[in-house]
């Protein structure tokens, strides 16, 4: 079975590194998938969900906040501002976050353009990582 070599890497850590059979990322032009023998491409990802297949059938997702994708010689190397796999996310957590960033640009609490840039890129990722959680959550029994 043909693989891929995928890695990665947001700001503050290395999240993946491993062979996969598949992945399928968010786009700003829509989804991609990328499977082996694909050609070269460089491409801006937007906040979203990644599904991985994994070489023993199994899936795994993640949600990633903006970034790139690099593919080159069966090697895909992601770059994110934020990428947590399904299994960190925390509801309340992601809850939390979201209600600062909407306080802080509904208030205009931000005192320059950078700011206003940072509490957006934080709604943005919240929005990402709750929709991922809500997608992939199983129901308690």
């Amino acid at each position: 079975m043909a693989q891929i070599s995928l890695e990665i890497i947001s700001l503050d850590r290395h999240v993946f590194n491993g062979k996969v059979v598949s992945l399928t990322v968010p786009g700003i032009s829509g989804e991609l998938t990328i499977l082996p023998h694909h050609i070269p491409l460089v491409a801006p990802l937007k906040a979203g969900e990644i599904t991985i297949r994994e070489t023993d059938g199994q899936a795994k997702y993640l949600a990633i906040g903006s970034g790139f994708l690099v593919v080159a010689n069966d090697k895909v190397s992601i770059l994110a501002d934020s990428a947590d796999l399904l299994e960190e996310l925390s509801e309340a957590k992601i809850m939390e976050a979201k209600e600062k960033a909407e306080k802080a640009i509904r208030e205009k609490q931000f005192a320059d353009d950078r700011s206003f840039a940072d509490a957006t890129a934080v709604l943005e990722q919240s929005l990402a990582q709750l929709k991922v959680l809500r997608k992939r959550k199983k129901p308690h029994r």
